[in-house]
């Protein structure tokens, strides 16, 4: 089994490759940061390791052995790979690259994440996305993600979050279901239409709509005659002319620039400021992650 290279002898070799190439333990010093005496022990040290002189001395010259010469060239192989760990490093910290690692649910990655991606690679063509989708809650810490984007409240305290935008949760229905039936006026009026409502798959409960009363919030349970469990459903039911059900603005948006929904019962519509990136403490530095919460601040 090969000997384990200690850290003194690795020091040794970086001020022995500095001395050889600058010719005199002070100039290594200064260019190394540290004491002339501090190069001086470090290569006394690495000569009794290695059992050779590395330098001839005298009081005005310092010259490579016969052996140092044969030495020296591959000390300043390990200077150099040194150095450029240093600088991948340092570029590292500034310049985003890698694979970044993305939890969200469905809605959240169609909707906020996806019509980002392009803009975002535009920017840093050195960054791969893995965007993983799903209505259930994964553990980011465990499952080696760099970065969520959820809905709802939060409380994992392991994890650094940022609030994005706001979003409206309103009632939808289609024109031409409208046209037959008139929209509502109010949420008690609700009852008299059909509706299409959403059952979480992950945990079967019915999602409870809620409507700005006044100055209070209640929430209403539709007794609805078509339940779903994706709210890209909701949308592509309700706008085949099934009735009337809510979605966030931000997923009924594109639905309503083509004609395909109008909104019911606006002035009733909840604001709602949940929507939060989240990303574990080791990550606090990753440039690609800083770059990626950037992105996503600036929307609107």
């Amino acid at each position: 089994m090969k000997e384990q290279i200690g850290i003194d002898r690795l020091t040794g070799l970086i001020a022995f490759a500095r001395a050889g190439s600058l010719g005199s333990y002070t100039a290594a010093a200064r260019s190394l940061s540290i004491s002339p005496s501090a190069v001086s022990k470090s290569i006394q040290r690495l000569e009794k390791q290695l059992g050779v002189s590395l330098f001839a001395r005298t009081t005005r010259s310092l010259t490579l052995t016969a052996e140092g010469r044969d030495l020296h060239e591959r000390a300043l192989r390990l200077l150099n790979d040194a150095e450029e760990i240093e600088q991948a490093a340092k570029a590292a910290r500034t310049e985003p690259a890698g694979t970044l690692r993305i939890a969200a649910s469905l809605p959240i990655g169609l909707h906020v994440i996806a019509p980002v991606l392009p803009k975002f690679r535009r920017l840093h063509p050195k960054v791969n996305i893995d965007l993983r989708l799903s209505d259930h809650m994964v553990d980011l810490i465990e499952g080696g993600f760099d970065v969520a984007v959820r809905i709802g409240d939060l409380s994992d305290s392991r994890l650094l979050s940022r609030r994005l935008l706001p979003h409206r949760l309103c009632c939808y229905a289609s024109p031409e279901y409208l046209a037959g039936r008139g929209p509502p006026t109010h949420p008690d009026q609700l009852a008299e239409h059909d509706t299409v409502s959403l059952r979480y798959q992950s945990s079967g409960q019915l999602f409870r709509w809620p409507f700005r009363v006044g100055n209070r919030e209640v929430e209403i349970v539709p007794s609805s005659g078509i339940i779903v469990d994706a709210s890209e459903a909701v949308l592509a039911t309700i706008s085949a002319g099934a009735g009337i059900g809510m979605a966030t603005s931000f997923m009924a948006s594109a639905w309503v620039r083509r004609g395909a929904l109008v909104p019911v019962l606006a002035d009733y519509a909840v604001d709602r400021h949940n929507i939060t990136a989240l990303w574990p403490e080791s990550r606090r530095s990753n440039p690609a992650v800083r770059a990626f919460l950037n992105t996503l601040s600036e929307l609107s």
